[in-house]
């Protein structure tokens, strides 16, 4: 076994032998989201490196403590992506933060979430235990998928030591167009063109402007851009966008009220609350930004068939993620219990029972 992970997997079988808390961190670029982090430092920079990557094969194994900018220059140098498109939310992000996170970027209605390209992981539970599950082909799968459990479990089950991931190719060529409408009029045109053979790879609707973005063949996106209409955005200009949509780095971000993320219907009506809005992903990704209370945010979004986290806030005591029923609690639990008997891993991280 390698020492930096020996290291790692002796840490926990240490703190779960006398019941003291460990915080896992990598960069630290997501601190802010999910429960306040809280327990003793446990810091995964070591364990880092791309293990294997088959350009090939479109697969990549990498360590939990390499840079995530580091693992994409890798991807880019070959023509290739990690397709769902991770926010980094600061320049330490790394691998393994990327997965427990389980955040996907604007490509996500596209290419689908990040889970969906979790092929396989090392694991150190909270025994101390270095587990594998999965492979680096999807076939590999059998039984229970581990493995895409872990993603967005904010390393409640365990460190993730190695991910392999499923790549895409990079696309040949991408244009992006803005058009000037109303948020109503925004989402019935998202989910008409959902329902046509168009390239588009992402979307963005916030203050009457509306960003689409086509991704594929050159043929593909003039015959596309000719369907849509709109303004094209020059190329410079339409990265510095995207990047700002996906990094929270644009204006809209950048308020004080607490911003709420609401993954509800595509189709669903605008969302009836006090403050700013951005849609992303086909409508589908409602952001706002709201003093509203926590109950009446939470019921615009049941209302509109979803549910809402609260992504970013000063205060975070009505809880980052919407409350599970007692069914759903009682899986929760169970699963934290034979992944992490002691309750050492990120206590709190996603809800307070655990």
């Amino acid at each position: 076994m390698d020492t930096a992970l020996a290291g790692l997997a002796a840490r926990i079988r240490e703190a779960s032998e006398r019941g003291t808390a460990l915080r896992l961190r990598g960069g630290g670029s997501k601190d802010f989201y999910g429960g306040t982090p809280r327990g003793e430092l446990l810091d995964t920079r070591a364990y880092a490196g791309i293990v294997a990557h088959e350009p090939t094969e479109l697969v990549v194994t990498a360590r939990c403590g390499t840079p995530l900018s580091e693992l994409e220059s890798a991807l880019a140098a070959n023509g290739q992506m990690l397709a769902f498109e991770p926010p980094h939310f600061g320049p330490g992000a790394t691998v393994g933060g990327c997965v427990a996170a389980g955040l996907s970027g604007p490509r996500r209605a596209a290419a689908g979430a990040l889970r969906d390209y979790v092929l396989g992981a090392k694991l150190v539970d909270g025994r101390g235990r270095v587990l594998r599950f999965g492979g680096t082909v999807m076939k590999n799968v059998a039984g229970y998928d581990v493995s895409r459990l872990l993603a967005g479990a904010l390393g409640t089950l365990g460190l993730i030591a190695e991910i392999s991931l499923k790549l895409f190719p990079r696309p040949g060529a991408e244009l992006t167009l803005r058009l000037e409408m109303p948020e109503e009029r925004a989402l019935e045109s998202l989910n008409r063109w959902a329902g046509q053979p168009l390239p588009i790879s992402a979307s963005a609707w916030n203050d009457g402007d509306l960003g689409v973005r086509l991704s594929g063949a050159d043929s593909a996106l003039r015959a596309a851009a000719e369907r849509i209409g709109g303004e094209r955005v020059e190329g410079g200009e339409a990265e510095r966008f995207w990047s700002g949509i996906r990094e929270h780095t644009i204006g809209f971000f950048g308020g004080d009220a607490p911003l709420w993320r609401l993954a509800v219907r595509s189709s669903a009506a605008p969302i009836e609350l006090p403050g700013e809005r951005l849609i992303e992903w086909g409508g589908a990704l409602r952001w706002v930004r709201t003093r509203a209370d926590a109950a009446a945010v939470r019921a615009a979004a049941a209302a509109a068939g979803g549910h809402a986290t609260l992504f970013r806030a000063a205060d975070k005591s009505a809880g980052a993620f919407t409350p599970l029923d007692p069914v759903a609690m009682r899986l929760h639990r169970n699963l934290k219990a034979a992944f992490d008997p002691a309750g050492i891993l990120n206590p709190g991280r996603m809800y307070p029972e655990f």
